[in-house]
């Protein structure tokens, strides 16, 4: 868990860079937008990583999940509309696309804070 919680956190400041990339680049001629993709390769990671566990009972569901590890994709954007200046950047695209991952980098923060007092409460360091 603690390796795709890192994994996650890696493609999630790897989209930001792209996002930050286009956005600095809305005006710049010619200039193609990136996309950050994550998502297949923490799906395969995790179809990698299966748990061997043994069934007792045939309606017992099958266990999986486990580490991911990989890296993120970087990838030019292709079938979108170019501005006049052969530019593909859609500004309002982009601000959504921050927000959305801004909001998922926070849910993975908050997920590892848990994970760290958890921690900690088991050292006797107490919460918070």
């Amino acid at each position: 868990m603690n390796q795709l919680l890192q994994t996650s956190l890696n493609a999630s400041s790897g989209r930001q860079k792209s996002i930050s990339n286009n956005i600095a680049n809305v005006d710049t001629p010619n200039y193609s937008a990136e996309k950050t993709k994550f998502n297949h390769q923490l799906q395969n990671a995790m179809e990698d990583q299966r748990l061997n566990a043994h069934q007792n009972d045939n309606r017992h569901v099958e266990f999986g999940g486990g580490p991911a590890g990989g890296q993120p994709e970087t990838l030019k954007r292709k079938n979108t509309d170019y501005n006049h200046n052969g530019n593909n950047v859609d500004i309002d695209l982009e601000m959504s696309q921050m927000a959305e991952n801004q909001v998922y980098y926070n849910a993975l923060i908050d997920r590892l804070n848990g994970r760290f007092n958890s921690v900690r409460t088991v050292l006797g360091q107490g919460g918070a």
